[in-house]
């Protein structure tokens, strides 16, 4: 109705949906070609069962109308978003057109299965299209933007008294908040990759980062009032009472990075449930209510490593230094007392000592808090403690033989949860004015209890089997070191950041712990060779990537050297079956030299700037450099090389 804010055809057909100029042969490419670009602008949830719905309508009859002009269009549930594709063919393709023309401009509308937007836009269009001198207007533009004004233009002149839509309010539509357990790649990552397809699809979206330096452009109350729903990207637990009565999608980091444009159209249209803060209610990408328990525990584990990992790598890297200056000044042979014999490494050892001494009751409290939220990181805090005493009910101050270490730490800090979250069951029949005692005095205090009770007793057990898992480990002969080495720097390179790469990494700063400081040389060598290893291949082999991906290579070179493995993900996500095979095969070739030269790293991160502290640092370098290179020539070999 004119007058009213109405849909254009300018809001459907976006510059990278376009394609000008293309050399086809047939209606079948043409289709397909159509497709591709629906794909490429995020239209589609499922190209094929989109061409599957196109072809049932070309059956009925031909979408060509003549004069060199063809609209296919379907409506379909594999359909995101009402939107258009186009394309100019100066041969022209044979597409049954009545009048026995080649059609050489050709729209696709892409429609919904609850609107009939596409007959409206399908009409409008029509109408201009019957303009030849539009319609040759357009085959001779240049570039997308130029096609795009060409028919904002007509649009404007054939419609002059219908507006825009706007958006329906101002501020942010959407929310988001990102979280990974690092927080240096994938948090950033995932926001970006929110905000960019938000500003696409039209809808102002703002991302919170719960980055390594802390949260950064903080959602306000205002924004989380006044906004249409919230997408939480995270693998550790972030701040949730602030969402209480607002639609939520709580997706992993990596879904926020891979399918932005799904989340978003999720919240938008509605299918997004209430989060209660007293009774939570999360939901996936699939929609469903609860999470797996498999995500669940992964989430839980990687809220303890999150906060844990300054611990580790303050503390591991000063040990380091301990070490090191100790080196220099000559000591190295001093046996016991090495890292702490010179004064000056023996204050920057006990400093870096003390800080590591927290690492294990960190990553309790804080699987724990992630569990059953502030009153379990007490319990935990204790209960991770008391795994690194050894304490048992006979040797409260400690048994040498029953320090259960990690893995004691890892069952504290989910005992501990679990057993706060049974208090607060079991205290429910307290009245209502005694919630705000409950939090701060009953639940810390009777977990507390309760787990310290539970560490007691099981202590010689974990012990036993700690103490098994260490001494397995010192005594492994040079063939199982190769092969742990290799598997170990491999995992770092399936995933990237993920749950593979995590789990590799939080088994190389366990084994610091205990002195076998040369699994963390494989861990982090498997690390640094995918960034470096693809910016190796975008710099020597240009004609296999595109130009975005060619822009930011050299960036993968300082990613790789400070170890920040997610500085690949971008192009495994691109290419995944060639990419990432090339990936653990470059990390597993250097985590087998790491094992061969025998090299070892007191240091738990860091990259190159803590190659002065390995042991054979040049081996360590001659592993950067062969496993780099060989991932590089298995790029090179597996990438095709590109035809525009």
């Amino acid at each position: 109705m004119k007058g009213e804010n109405t849909m254009r055809i300018t809001d459907l057909l976006k510059s990278n949906a376009i394609e000008l100029g293309v050399n086809l042969t047939s209606k079948d490419e043409a289709i397909d070609k159509l497709i591709a670009l629906h794909q490429k602008a995020g239209n589609l949830n499922d190209p094929a069962k989109f061409k599957e719905d196109i072809l049932k309508r070309e059956e009925h009859s031909t979408t060509a109308i003549g004069e060199g002009i063809a609209v296919p269009h379907a409506k379909s549930a594999a359909v995101k978003a009402p939107a258009l594709s186009c394309i100019t063919v100066p041969a022209g393709v044979d597409y049954s057109a009545p009048d026995g023309k080649p059609s050489d401009l050709l729209f696709m509308i892409a429609a919904t299965e609850d609107g009939d937007v596409h007959l409206e836009i399908l009409s409008r269009l029509m109408v201009m299209l019957m303009d030849a001198d539009f319609a040759n207007t357009l085959r001779k533009a240049k570039s997308a933007e130029e096609f795009l004004k060409i028919i904002d233009d007509k649009e404007n002149e054939k419609y002059p008294n219908e507006k825009k839509a706007e958006p329906k309010k101002e501020g942010y539509r959407i929310l988001a908040v990102t979280a990974c357990p690092t927080g240096i790649a994938h948090t950033y990552m995932a926001a970006e990759a929110l905000e960019k397809a938000g500003e696409k699809m039209g809808y102002a979206l703002k991302a919170e980062t719960n980055g390594s330096g802390g949260a950064k452009n903080v959602l306000t109350k205002k924004e989380i009032a006044e906004c249409d729903g919230i997408i939480i990207a995270a693998d550790k637990n972030v701040e949730m009472a602030r969402f209480d009565g607002k639609p939520v999608l709580k997706v992993s980091v990596s879904s926020g990075i891979n399918k932005p444009e799904e989340l978003i159209q999720k919240v938008i249209d509605g299918k997004t449930p209430i989060y209660h803060h007293d009774g939570e209610v999360s939901s996936d990408i699939d929609g469903e209510e609860k999470e797996s328990f498999g995500r669940k525990l992964y989430k839980h584990l990687m809220n303890g490593v999150s906060h844990m990992l300054p611990f580790v790598v303050g503390g591991g890297v000063l040990i380091a230094l301990g070490f090191l200056i100790d080196t220099i000044a000559g000591n190295a042979n001093v046996g016991g007392n090495f890292g702490f014999t010179n004064p000056i490494a023996a204050v920057v050892f006990w400093i870096g000592k003390a800080a590591f001494a927290f690492m294990l009751p960190i990553l309790a409290g804080y699987i724990a808090q992630s569990i059953a939220d502030r009153p379990g990181l007490l319990p935990g805090i204790v209960g991770g403690y008391l795994a690194t005493t050894g304490a048992t009910l006979t040797s409260p101050t400690g048994d040498d033989t029953a320090i259960s270490g990690f893995l004691g730490a890892l069952l504290a800090g989910f005992i501990a949860g679990i057993l706060v979250n049974l208090l607060k069951k079991a205290f429910n029949w307290m009245p209502k004015s005694m919630d705000g005692i409950k939090p701060v005095f009953i639940y810390p205090l009777l977990g507390t209890l309760l787990i310290g009770l539970f560490m007691l007793i099981i202590n010689p057990i974990m012990g036993v089997i700690n103490g098994a898992v260490s001494s397995g480990l010192s005594s492994l002969g040079d063939t199982s070191k190769l092969l742990l080495s290799i598997v170990l720097a491999g995992m770092m390179a399936i995933d990237m950041g993920g749950p593979f790469n995590k789990a590799a990494y939080v088994f190389g700063t366990a084994a610091i712990a205990d002195g076998n400081t040369w699994i963390m040389a494989a861990v982090m060598i498997g690390g640094m060779v995918p960034p470096i290893a693809i910016a190796l291949a975008t710099t020597f082999c240009k004609n296999r990537w595109t130009k975005e991906e060619l822009k930011s290579g050299p960036v993968n070179y300082l990613m790789g050297l400070c170890f920040i493995t997610e500085g690949a993900i971008p192009y495994a996500a691109s290419d995944p079956l060639r990419v990432i095979p090339s990936c653990i095969v470059g990390s597993a070739v250097a985590g087998a030299v790491t094992a061969l030269f025998g090299c070892t790293c007191p240091a738990p991160h860091g990259g190159i700037f803590t190659f002065a502290v390995v042991g054979n640092p040049i081996g360590y370098l001659v592993a950067l450099v062969a496993g780099s290179v060989a991932g590089a020539l298995m790029l090179a070999l597996l990438k095709k090389k590109r035809t525009n």
